[in-house]
């Protein structure tokens, strides 16, 4: 019995939490006339009325898909800017982070432990505190309003660096020993042993750090001043009774991807918030 009310518990959770998935698709393929009947009490003032809405449209129609896929030529340059900015972000993290987790994980050096604990006060200082003099070193480089000036301190992140340093650590030592007496040097062990006896903590980084940076908002707004950098995820038109479709298919079409990668690295994704929450 108690059993059964945790699963019916879960359930009622799980609805209210996919609920705003929902409440996105449905208004994506509804109507004018629908969305302005349903939007009308939000958007008056001073109307004392609840919004009223539909999980099935009556009138479904795809016309906002087409409008914005096919007739909103900015919107596929912020969606660029995003692919460009993640994938370099992560190019640059999987450049550094992996050869700096695998050394903290299997080498002893001078001052290790506290290398170490400066990269997880700087893991846990939020955008807001390291924001003035980031904006001063990359103004001081000339990097400001470019690419470069989202990618470069994202790039450098010590997360990644902390989630791959877990599942190095649990690379038995007894491997490492083994291949050493066969002959392998430590660039071989390297690659050979700790790539992919790591891969899953890699993986689950990179996940990690996609849902992070394909939905990065503050860096862009305080870096890029030129609307055409800008990533997807400030793609957002005015909310009015007049382009709410178009609203809701480009949180539709933002969401995508994230999903997408969600669920392809699921597994990898727990695994490395397992590790993320294992105390050193």
């Amino acid at each position: 019995m108690r059993k059964k009310l945790i699963f019916v518990l879960l359930i009622i959770l799980a609805v209210i939490v996919c609920y705003p998935i929902v409440f996105l698709l449905s208004g994506s393929v509804m109507s004018m006339g629908e969305l302005k009947n349903a939007l009308l009490p939000m958007m008056t003032e001073g109307s004392e009325n609840f919004v009223a809405w539909r999980i099935i449209p009556m009138y479904p129609t795809l016309k906002y898909y087409v409008e914005l896929l096919l007739d909103t030529p900015e919107f596929f340059t912020m969606f660029w800017n995003s692919v460009k900015l993640t994938f370099c972000i992560l190019v640059i993290q999987l450049g550094v982070g992996i050869p700096a987790a695998w050394g903290f994980a299997r080498y002893e050096f001078p001052c290790k432990k506290l290398l170490f604990t400066v990269y997880i006060v700087l893991m846990m200082m939020p955008f807001q505190v390291t924001m003035l003099s980031s904006y001063l070193v990359l103004d001081r480089f000339h990097l400001m309003d470019t690419h470069l000036a989202v990618i470069l301190p994202a790039g450098f992140s010590t997360f990644p660096v902390f989630i791959m340093y877990r599942f190095f650590k649990g690379i038995p030592k007894a491997i490492m020993e083994a291949a050493q007496i066969d002959g392998a040097n430590a660039v071989q062990n390297y690659i050979y042993i700790g790539l992919p006896l790591g891969s899953a903590g890699i993986i689950s980084a990179m996940v990690l750090g996609f849902l992070e940076y394909w939905n990065l908002i503050e860096q862009p707004l305080t870096f890029l001043n030129t609307q055409t950098l800008w990533p997807l995820s400030l793609y957002l038109p005015e909310i009015s009774l007049e382009n709410a479709g178009i609203a809701f298919v480009s949180s539709v079409v933002t969401l995508v991807p994230a999903v997408l990668v969600f669920l392809s690295g699921q597994d990898y994704l727990e695994q490395g918030i397992v590790a993320a929450a294992v105390k050193e």
